[in-house]
């Protein structure tokens, strides 16, 4: 097995693209059923796919974006340097969490991100690139997800000014 992959490589590998938070996607999987929204609590305007999972890859020339979505979000460790997932909660807790695979170090292989928490993703240094996939249940939409903009952040979050700045980009 070879496990000395670029990012290049891997990316084109798996068909992976641009996301709009930063990094590279492709969705692997989204259920054909469906749970219509009146079944769905009011945050969900439209018809859900059961669940969807995508692979994701940062490197460390990008990020992901401070974001949210309205459905919680399992994060998983595939491949490459651990990842620092920087979480801010409504009520403005801060929670951090390696995502990696050396569980004795206190790395996680899976995060749970819940609904509503404002997180980003940046790979540790000195490691080039993070391969995670997520999985999302009810499925991910676009008009489930808001990308954070720092001034709105920084102003409902002012004491959390330095994470903010790290974890969005200049507008």
């Amino acid at each position: 097995m070879n496990l000395n992959l670029s990012a290049e490589q891997i990316a084109g590998k798996l068909g992976l693209v641009s996301h709009p938070e930063g990094g590279f996607f492709r969705e692997i999987y989204r259920s054909e059923e469906k749970t219509p929204s009146q079944a769905l609590p009011d945050r969900y305007t439209s018809n859900k796919s059961f669940a969807t999972s995508i692979y994701y890859l940062i490197t460390k020339d990008t990020f992901s974006a401070m974001h949210r979505l309205i459905s919680d979000e399992l994060v998983h460790f595939y491949l490459g340097a651990p990842a620092l997932i920087a979480m801010l909660y409504p009520n403005g807790q801060v929670g951090k969490v390696v995502l990696g695979n050396d569980i004795p170090a206190g790395e996680r292989p899976q995060i749970l991100i819940p609904r509503d928490v404002w997180f980003g993703i940046r790979v540790i240094e000195p490691g080039d690139y993070t391969l995670t996939g997520t999985t999302v249940a009810p499925g991910f939409g676009f008009d489930d997800f808001e990308l954070g903009r720092r001034e709105e952040l920084i102003s409902l979050y002012p004491q959390h000014r330095e994470l903010i700045t790290q974890f969005t980009r200049k507008e």
